[in-house]
């Protein structure tokens, strides 16, 4: 169901491109998303993800949403004069891109979760089927009501840095912003964090931790 759903979208798409233009899909690393939404409330979601060697790429991030989750698959529209991919570029590629999705208003007629579920890199050993895997990142509560605003739910590949003074940061996969370092609330708890798929949320603490108060609080790993 999900090949077709998927074929069925990309010929829609490829239908309402610019002729000049061919569909690459991308790999999402790192999502983050507020942890609670209004009901009917499309929300923004932050998303690393590849970068690409083309000419004039065009983002969409490829969101859709039915009745149990919602689902980034996101692409490039890129022009199809190809360009040679020097050292250089392939090492802007690996970097990515830090960028946002715009998820669709959710139904809730009463307080209910939603998973949120993206496209990953796949394992080229594993025998599965083509295309690319979508992974599930966490979930989303919807509210039929009011919703709170101070937490997002966070999940992605990570690297962890320790800085001179011993404070350990987990850094999404591809972000090299300044600022896509998240301080690690429990400092003790940093084994297993090189390369590792982990699962938690984003806050701002009354307590400060190695001086800062926004922090990622770490829920699981592997």
């Amino acid at each position: 169901m999900r090949t077709t759903f998927v074929a069925l979208l990309f010929a829609l798409v490829i239908g309402c491109q610019e002729p000049n233009a061919d569909i690459a899909p991308v790999t999402v690393h790192w999502m983050d998303w507020p942890a609670e939404v209004k009901a009917g409330q499309p929300f923004r979601t932050r998303l690393v993800i590849d970068g690409v060697c083309a000419l004039n790429p065009r983002f969409n991030p490829g969101a859709r949403a039915d009745q149990s989750a919602v689902t980034f698959e996101p692409y490039f529209q890129v022009d199809k004069e190809r360009i040679a991919c020097t050292a250089l570029v392939n090492s802007l590629v690996v970097i990515g891109i830090d960028t946002a999705g715009l998820a669709p208003g959710l139904a809730a007629a009463a307080d209910r979760t939603y998973q949120m579920r993206a496209a990953v890199p796949g394992d080229p050993a594993a025998n599965t089927a083509p295309g690319i895997p979508v992974r599930t990142f966490g979930d989303v509560l919807v509210r039929a009501g009011s919703a709170d605003a101070s937490r997002r739910n966070a999940a992605g590949l990570v690297q962890a840095q320790r800085d001179q003074v011993g404070c350990v940061r987990v850094r999404p996969y591809g972000a090299y912003r300044p600022d896509a370092p998240l301080v690690l609330e429990d400092q003790a708890d940093t084994v297993g964090l090189a390369f590792a798929f982990v699962r938690g949320y984003i806050y701002d603490s009354a307590s400060p931790v190695c001086g800062e108060t926004h922090l990622f609080h770490l829920l699981s790993r592997n």
